[in-house]
């Protein structure tokens, strides 16, 4: 049994949708803060908190899993300058509880959602896992803190871990089933997308004076399906490895696209520019976020599908023009 936390989100549920795909038997696990029950599919959805301890003790009882995807957590950047407790509470406090209790049920395999915000502003791209951990905010603090949780864990009591440092999350379930709804929404390219729809205000670009080509920041941007993917190929090798096993691996597609490239190509796929305005830099965003992604294509033979950015776009399009108020809930 494998339980997935934060599964009715963005990235949770394709991976629980996947994981139905290969009929392996799962859990979800969401508070539905952020996430969707209809995005569930045929999961099967336990709402529950993992700041809460006794309900994670008490979940455990009740499922027998012996592995873990642990997705839920709190990932708005900006807010988490601004609030930085809650991001303590969720995703250190909450990590803390979900692996104690998960250690006391016998639980063998764990496969963690980080982050590329580990990095910070990285002296060198594309960024190696051997790079310096500097995180410059507190979304980045806490995920990092989590890592260093969980390799402390797998030495004491065995557990086998793998840290999967994200770049951009991007794109859209490719069957049109699934797609991204956030609440406030927060990520560029949905955004784009609607603003090119008009379907909300222009877009704020935050900052064009960056040391970058065209002044915009640079990201890593990797489609959700090869996300989910990365996830199997990393749990697959927990449980074919030794106790006490720890390895953390960079998931994006080793290609930089910038602001405006993403808003050219939401232009370009959509059929009409994205409208918007220059505004002041956003707190606690490094310049420029690449993966080299060596480490997993060659221990793990993860490779991305969907690496085009114009892919993600198109897929994302899709699930929006099909969902244009998401999964419908209030």
């Amino acid at each position: 049994m494998i339980l997935v936390t934060g599964g009715a989100g963005f990235i949770g549920s394709h991976m629980a949708k996947l994981l139905r795909l290969r009929g392996l038997e799962h859990v979800v696990l969401d508070n539905l803060s952020g996430g969707h029950r209809d995005a569930c599919g045929g999961s099967t959805l336990v709402e529950g908190d993992v700041e809460s301890r006794e309900e994670m003790r008490s979940l455990f009882q009740r499922i027998q899993a012996s592995a873990v995807i642990h997705f839920a957590a709190r990932i708005n950047v900006g807010e988490s300058m601004t609030a930085p407790l809650p991001y303590y509470r969720t995703n250190l406090i909450g990590s803390a509880n979900l692996v104690e209790a998960a250690i006391k049920a016998g639980v063998r395999s764990f496969v963690f959602s980080s982050t590329a915000a580990v990095y910070g502003t990285p002296k060198r791209t594309p960024i190696r896992e051997t790079a310096s951990k500097r995180p410059i905010n507190v979304y980045g603090e806490t995920k990092l803190s989590v890592e260093r949780m969980l390799q402390s864990v797998s030495r004491a009591h065995g557990l086998r871990v793998a840290c999967l440092r994200y770049f951009n999350a991007a794109g859209a379930d490719p069957d049109g089933e699934l797609g991204e709804d956030h609440r406030p929404e927060t990520h560029l390219i949905p955004l784009a997308i609607d603003a090119a729809l008009g379907r909300r205000e222009p877009l704020t670009v935050f900052g064009d004076d960056y040391d970058t080509p065209d002044g915009t920041c640079i990201r890593d941007y990797v489609h959700v399906g090869d996300l989910c993917d990365a996830h199997l190929l990393a749990l697959d090798a927990l449980n074919a490895a030794d106790g006490g096993h720890f390895r953390a691996y960079n998931v994006g597609t080793g290609v930089g696209h910038s602001v405006r490239e993403v808003l050219d190509t939401v232009g370009e796929v959509v059929g009409a520019e994205v409208p918007h305005a220059v505004g002041a830099r956003r707190a606690g965003d490094p310049p420029v976020l690449v993966a080299s992604n060596e480490r997993i294509v060659q221990e793990l033979g993860w490779r991305p599908q969907f690496g085009d950015l114009r892919a993600m776009v198109s897929h994302a399009l899709a699930w929006r023009s099909r969902h244009p108020d998401g999964y419908g809930e209030s």
